[in-house]
């Protein structure tokens, strides 16, 4: 049965590793082409304006970040989501005082700011310096009311969390978003290919919350690291709706229907079924010993 509400959606799946001001025409084109091609929503990898610098320790790097209301990137995308008329969900480096967030800048298709998620669950490994740049995102995890539809937006490690699917399921996503730069390990990590775990978790995430989910990763070489593209969007049952190679810029577009997958979701029975009195154990890290002042991460997510 078809329903009046769908989405278009736009993954993005390109190079990043030229010059901040070309990767920045290079996704405004990206976002122009996508738009003209009808999407709605266009979803560009994570921290796409340069070089994925956190593979590395560099102060210097710290200052390739701003804060929102002053991010340049910000400000010049808001003003093309305006003029274009679709959804933006934007990840920047965030500065907030003396501290500094990966971050995603939910931007509607008016140019409004609707808010920010900052990432929830950060790396540290070979590669994936991520912890010597990024304190713990502190905003729990959102959903935004958009013009296109309620979004929920986690941010590469986050993908592989089902709780923060579920956490967004639950706060109303109508669709999962995962702004992604993922690559082969750096030799010092054994070099390892994580392409099919890593789209595995969230066609799962897809399946258990009965819910879209897309993913958009960069591609290239820079420097250790190889990023495996292999961008995608599944369906609220986990079938592949579009996908990109490893290597290739390009726009993916898929149209999910919001109101059938709404009806799926109920049929399943998934949410019906849940027992949170019985998942105890997750508000713990030992499995025991209750985590002091845990929160539900849903405090500010419905927006």
């Amino acid at each position: 049965m078809s329903s009046g509400h769908t989405i278009d959606l736009a993954v993005v799946q390109m190079a990043c590793n030229g010059p901040r001001a070309a990767n920045l025409d290079a996704a405004e084109a990206a976002v122009r082409r996508a738009a003209a091609e009808g999407a709605q929503v266009v979803l560009l990898p994570e921290l796409f304006e340069g070089p994925y610098f956190p593979q590395v320790e560099r102060e210097d790097a710290f200052d390739l970040a701003a804060p929102v209301d002053a991010h340049p990137t910000v400000a010049r995308f808001a003003a093309l989501a305006a003029d274009l008329g679709v959804v933006l969900p934007l990840s920047v480096f965030e500065a907030a005082g003396p501290a500094y967030y990966n971050t995603v800048v939910m931007i509607d298709a008016d140019g409004s700011r609707l808010g920010t998620y900052r990432k929830a669950h950060v790396p540290d490994g070979p590669g994936y310096e991520e912890k010597y740049y990024f304190a713990p995102g502190d905003t729990g995890f959102r959903v935004w009311a958009t013009a296109a539809g309620r979004l929920g937006v986690g941010i590469c490690w986050d993908q592989w969390f089902p709780e923060a699917a579920r956490a967004m399921a639950l706060a109303g996503a109508e669709v999962l978003l995962y702004p992604t730069a993922i690559g082969s390990e750096p030799p010092e990590a054994g070099g390892v290919d994580t392409r099919a775990p890593w789209r595995r978790v969230m066609v799962g995430h897809a399946v258990a919350n009965v819910l879209p989910v897309a993913a958009a990763n960069r591609v290239g070489v820079e420097d250790a690291l190889r990023f495996y593209g292999t961008s995608f969007v599944v369906d609220a049952q986990g079938e592949v709706l579009c996908e990109a190679g490893e290597t290739e810029s390009t726009v993916l577009h898929a149209r999910v229907d919001v109101d059938a997958d709404r009806r799926l979701r109920a049929g399943y029975g998934f949410f019906r079924d849940r027992r949170p009195e019985l998942y105890g154990a997750l508000r713990t890290r030992d499995g025991v010993t209750p985590v002091p002042g845990a929160g539900d991460g849903r405090e500010d997510e419905r927006e």
